[in-house]
């Protein structure tokens, strides 16, 4: 039996290694802690914020262009409405939190915070203005600029549904 031979058992090792892309560098862990913590963090204040009048204000526009929202100044009041969006926005934050006591809830708020990524990322093309040609170009207009944030938050909030789902 050579060295190499006592570790195995049936052509197998007794314990195996960990695989490169099973190991996390501390480079890599850090970056894990900074996007789940910075995507809570911005939904925390993002969510804060929509119960002050000016960014009831603000988001107006935003909202009544949407196909999929514009419904809810129908129901309620301006304010109401920033107050409902930003009181989600607080839940998902705070769930997203949890990660440490609790993947699955952590997972629910990913999976609400990806929802509100895709609503606020499809005001881009629901909102007039959001897009605008000049000299040829397609540009970012006032919204677009405003908007373009939440496709980086889009992807963090994939990235901590599926972190959390592996580890459910």
């Amino acid at each position: 039996m050579s060295m190499n031979d006592q570790y195995l058992i049936a052509g197998k090792p007794l314990v195996e290694a960990p695989r490169r892309s099973e190991s996390r560098t501390s480079l890599e862990t850090l970056g894990i802690h900074i996007s789940r913590y910075a995507l809570v963090v911005t939904l925390l204040l993002i969510g804060v914020l929509k119960f002050t009048a000016g960014e009831a204000q603000g988001i107006q526009p935003l909202v009544a262009s949407s196909p999929f929202m514009f419904w809810l100044y129908k129901i309620f009041s301006l304010q109401a409405v920033s107050n409902l969006i930003g009181a989600v926005e607080i839940a998902v934050a705070a769930l997203i939190a949890l990660r440490p006591f609790s993947a699955k809830l952590s997972f629910i708020g990913s999976m609400g915070a990806i929802v509100t990524f895709v609503l606020t990322v499809s005001f881009l093309f629901s909102t007039p203005g959001a897009f605008q040609f000049s000299h040829g170009f397609l540009l970012l207009g006032d919204a677009g600029q405003f908007l373009i944030k939440d496709l980086v938050l889009l992807g963090a909030s994939i990235w901590t549904a599926a972190e959390a789902r592996k580890e459910d």
